[in-house]
This record gives structure tokens, sequence and C-alpha cells, in this order.
């Protein structure tokens, strides 16, 4: 590294699309010019500007994925099966201590001086307000799965934990509603809190710090420098970049897939539309052709835009179900389920010695590979919008703030399901399908006819920024880390995203999307554990803050 304060304008690109830090920074002093290894073309009247390797290994692979399990439907549901079994079962322990390791790097970053340096340069400002930045990390981190397990997940845990059921979390709590109703939502909470926001960080933090502070690609490759050096140019780096586009595609895939179900099961519990494969099919279709009118306009006018609307019917949605639910039961209960979550998370956290496999493996190892999939698309994305804060800053907000929204929504959504159970006897919602829990809760609420309607369009609103985020992600890594590609390429790969659902929905449901996300979440925890060397080595060159 070359250590020296860069003092270039703002307004002056170190390399296209990446502006140089502002103020003291420590830049990376190689040859390689973003773009360098690029095609650009352009064909059919489309202007292309592609990295040769990455984007056409990247397409050709996922390509043929969905054409043979489209073509060969019956006989890959039992290989999805058993790829699943295989990597929950034994490498639960490896998932877990990973995880386990993000969180205590995030928090020991966050008390540790390297948290005042400034992401973009000691005199960086902030591109975004809070709240802008906020509801964007928010709606592209985890917007389909709150919608889709906020009832489901704790009316499981705590139906598992009541009857002490192999499934149950920890041994469960048998015969004794209060202390099963406290040990689900704890392992809700697990699910949901810090673990996954901090893989998010992680990724997030090492790409915003080696593009806004060392003047790098913003890839997946350039957090590697400290260890590859020029070598991460290389085939080295073109696999870490394929890898990312893989686990991107498929963790995005797994959301879509679960969104689209959910919204199937919502109009056809609303408006009798038939609950089929060509329903969710069409609806992918419709809400890709959204996305990508929403990439066309950009990310400040598309995606900020449909951020800012959905976390606005999110908290609609939400203060209306704390008003008319158990409202008292729903604000005493996020601070007793905060204490609870505290209580269990060193047992729940522990990955040897477990004796409640079917709960760590079933559950929390495949969270933890779904959420590592989802981090190169969230984290990059999160970066992109991160530029003019500190690493404290970054971290508490990234970390601290959405788990607290995850605890609130989850006791309200889960905490008013449970309620529903006990105190009023009603088992429509334990007894109704994953996708359709979250419409029966809400049918025993008033206006439900209406709060079902928003929450429809909040999986569909949700579904199209996770799309939009996910394509304007992808492109960068397959365009060498260029933020400014042409929109055709961005266009591509919602496509292909689109596709992807639709061929593992078709090819083995909702095994066959859980399959995809384990698998490419393995090989890129992998490549996490590394970069967290990477992030503390990038830290430490930069030029301390006062």
């Amino acid at each position: 590294m070359d250590n020296h304060d860069d003092k270039r304008s703002p307004e002056e690109p170190s390399s296209e699309g990446i502006r140089s830090p502002d103020g003291a920074a420590n830049l990376i002093d190689t040859d390689y010019v973003i773009g360098q290894d690029n095609i650009t073309t352009t064909t059919m009247g489309l202007n292309l500007d592609l990295h040769g390797k990455v984007f056409s290994i990247s397409a050709i692979v996922v390509l043929l994925f969905v054409v043979l399990t489209l073509a060969l439907q019956d006989t890959i549901a039992p290989i999805y099966d058993a790829i699943f079994g295989f990597l929950t079962g034994n490498l639960a322990w490896f998932f877990m201590s990973a995880a386990n390791i993000f969180v205590i790097l995030c928090i020991g970053l966050i008390f540790s001086p390297l948290g005042k340096i400034r992401i973009g340069g000691a005199d960086a400002k902030p591109d975004y307000t809070y709240m802008g930045w906020f509801s964007m990390l928010f709606a592209a981190g985890m917007g389909i799965g709150l919608m889709f397990f906020g009832v489901n997940e704790p009316l499981t845990h705590f139906g598992t934990s009541l009857s002490g059921s192999d499934w149950a979390p920890l041994g469960g709590a048998e015969g004794d509603p209060a202390a099963a109703a406290s040990l689900a939502m704890a392992a809700t909470i697990y699910h949901w809190g810090l673990h996954p926001w901090a893989i998010y960080a992680i990724v997030a933090l090492s790409l915003a710090l080696f593009a806004f502070n060392k003047g790098l690609p913003l890839s997946m490759r350039s957090v590697f420098y400290p260890i590859l050096g020029e070598r991460v140019w290389g085939w080295p780096g073109h696999v870490i970049d394929i890898l990312a586009v893989f686990a991107s595609l498929f963790g995005l895939a797994t959301s879509l897939g679960l969104g689209a179900s959910q919204a199937a099961a919502g109009l056809s519990y609303l408006f009798g539309a038939p609950e089929s494969d060509v329903t969710m099919i069409l609806l992918i279709i419709g809400i890709t052709i959204i996305a990508i009118g929403s990439i066309v306009a950009g990310v400040d006018k598309g995606v900020q835009l449909l951020s800012k609307i959905n976390i606005a019917m999110a908290a609609l949605l939400l203060v209306f179900v704390i008003a008319v639910g158990p409202t008292l039961l729903i604000l005493t209960g996020f601070f007793e389920n905060l204490w609870s979550y505290a209580v269990h998370l060193p047992a729940l956290s522990n990955p040897f010695g477990r004796e409640d496999a079917n709960f760590s493996q079933g559950w929390t190892a495949f969270y933890w590979a779904w959420w590592i999939s989802w981090s190169p698309y969230v984290g990059m994305f999160i970066a992109r919008v991160s530029r003019g804060r500190t690493v404290r800053e970054f971290l508490i907000s990234v970390l601290l703030i959405p788990s607290l929204v995850s605890v609130l929504w989850m006791t309200t959504f889960g905490g008013t399901a449970i309620d529903q159970f006990v105190s009023q006897g009603i088992t429509a919602v334990r007894d109704a399908g994953v996708d359709l829990q979250l419409f029966i809760m809400l049918e025993q609420l008033p206006l439900s006819q209406i709060t079902s309607f928003i929450a429809i369009l909040l999986v569909i609103i949700f579904f199209v920024t996770s799309s939009d985020s996910g394509s304007l992600v992808i492109d960068s890594i397959t365009a060498g880390g260029k933020v400014d590609a042409p929109t055709p390429q961005r266009v591509f790969w919602a496509i292909i995203e689109g596709a992807i659902a639709i061929a593992l929905l078709l090819g083995g449901g909702l095994t066959a999307l859980q399959t995809m996300a384990v698998s490419t979440g393995f090989p890129f925890t992998i490549i996490l554990l590394v970069a967290c060397y990477a992030i503390i080595k990038g830290l430490m060159s930069e030029p301390k803050a006062v």
C-alpha cells in the first residue's frame, strides 16, 4: 500500500465510476484501471461494457442451470433434497461458527479506535440522509423474509417448544405456554437480529473501505488485495467475483420464490385467484417487468423512492397491528423478548454438542447460509449508499437499528399470532400454510381486507426493490467493478433472477430454493472469513482519525 493523503478534488474520479477520497485516505498504488479487461461493444443497438471472463462464465453456467432444471424437473427434486440435507446436517457447525466470528468482529470494531475512520476519506460527507439510507439498506436486506416468516417462525417455534417436539429450539418448554412463547421469540430474534446484519456489515464495510478509501473497483476481489496483491486482477479474483455472482443470484432467487408464493397465496385468499405455478410464474414475470422499470430510472429515482414507499407502508401496517392487536402484550413483549434473546443467545449460538439438531441444522444453518448468499448483493448495495459514514456510525446503524426493527416486527406479528392461539383459542393461523399465515392472522383483526391487500403490495414492492438492487450489484461485479455500466446489462440480470426463481419453483419448490442458497453460501462463507482479516489490515493502514 502506498501511504499518502489524497488531495484530489471530489469531482475528479480516481477511476471510472468511483469518486476519489475526500481528505486523508490511504490509496492503494496499483496500475490496474477499472474496466481495463472489459469488452466494450455495441450489439443490436445496445451498448455493452462487460468483464469478459466473469460475465461469460457466470451467464453461461446460470443459463445452463436454468435450462437443465426446467428440462429435468422430475429427477432433480430428490437431488436438491439430498444436497440440502448433507450441507445443513454436516456443516451446521461451520456456518454457526462463522456467523459468531462476524458478530464479534463488528462489535470489536465499534469499540476500537478504528471505528473513527470515515468511509470515503477523512472529510467525506454522507450521500444520503439517515431516512433515505436506512430505508434502502433495510428494504434490500430482508424485506420479503420479514413478510414471509413474521408470523410463521414465532408460531412454529412456539408450537414445537410447547409440544416438546424434536424440532424445538434448545429442547423446548413442554406444557408451559409462557416459557414456550419466550423461547420461540428468542429463537426467532436470533435468526433475524445481530447475526444476519453482522454478515451484511462485514461485506458492506470491506467493499466500501477498499473502493472509497483505497481507490479499487467496487467488487469482491478488491477486498483481497492485502492478501493476493496484484494477483487479485487475475484468475484468483475472477473466481471470487464469479462466486459472488452465483451467491447473489441464488440468494435472491430464494427470496423472490418465497415472495411469489406468498403473493400468490394472498391473491388467492383475497380475490380467489388460482394458487398455482402459473400464478406464481405470472407474478414473477410481472414484478420483474416492474423491476426493470425501476432499474432504468436509476438508484435515486427508482430504488430509493420504492424503498421509502415500502418502509412507509410497512410502518403503517406495523403500527396498525400494534394499535388493534394485543397492544400492551406487544409493547411489553418487545423488552421481554429482547431480554429472552440475550439470555438464550449463548446457547442458541453454540455450534457444538447441540441436542436440538433439527433446529440448529434445519433452521439456523439454512438461515446463515441464506444470509451469506445474500451478503455480496446486500453488502455491495449498502456499501454504495454508505459513503461518508464513520466505521462506528456505519456498524451501529447497520447492526443495531435493523435488528431492533426486526425484534419489533416479530414481536408484533408473531406475538399477535401466538396470543390469538393461547388467549382466544384460534387455531386457524397455526393450521394454515406458511405462505397464508400472515393473511389468516390479519383476518382476526379489523379491516382485514385492506390490511391483507397492503401486505400483498408490500411483498410485491419488496420483491421489486430486491430485484433491482440485486441487478445493480451483480451488473457491477460482471462489469469489472464499474458502477455506471450500460443499463441493458442490469436489465439482463433482472431477467435472469426471475428465470432462476421460476426454474427453482418448478424444479423442486421451496427445498430447491433453499438448497441453492445453502450451496452457494458455503464457499462464500470461506471467502468472508478471509475478508475479516483483510478488513482489519485495511483499516489499520488508514490515516489515524483525530
